[in-house]
């Protein structure tokens, strides 16, 4: 029986230590941009209106577009970003287009007419009030005849 013993190449391991440094670490280009995919959307309901509360910082109001079609209402954003180095010879050069789009079906209970929205802070909030025959009405006493 022979025995041959194994010689690594330097080189290699550092090749591989730099390809999972770059997908494994958590400020890498990869992470970041996958987890910021779907901002995060809270629906509330009052007696006047149902509110959709989306999270999306470091966008701005010119980011969103808004439309309605059939009691769909889509709620999109497309932003190019950019990050360089400024130098002759860069070794990491990141830029990506952040983008989504979330739908919508409402309920036949909407004034459609009377749909608002408004971004501040980092939250596009986008009202949705209620017709007037789908408010809640205030309990009454009914009298027997």
């Amino acid at each position: 029986m022979t025995l041959v013993k194994f010689h690594r190449d330097n080189r290699l391991p550092q090749f591989s230590s730099f390809f999972e440094d770059f997908f494994n670490d958590e400020s890498s280009f990869m992470s970041n941009r996958l987890t910021r995919r779907m901002p995060s959307v809270n629906i509330l309901e009052d007696k006047e209106n149902y509110t959709i509360e989306v999270a999306a910082p470091g966008l701005s109001k010119d980011d969103f577009k808004i439309h309605l079609e059939n009691n769909l209402l889509t709620i999109e954003s497309c932003k190019e970003e950019k990050n360089e180095e400024k130098d002759e010879r860069y070794t990491k050069r990141e830029f990506c287009y952040y983008n989504f789009q979330r739908s919508f079906t409402l309920p036949n209970s909407i004034d459609t007419s009377k749909i608002d929205a408004k971004y501040d802070n980092g939250i596009l909030k986008v009202y949705l009030p209620k017709k007037e025959e789908a408010k809640e009405k205030p309990a009454r006493q009914i009298s027997i005849n």
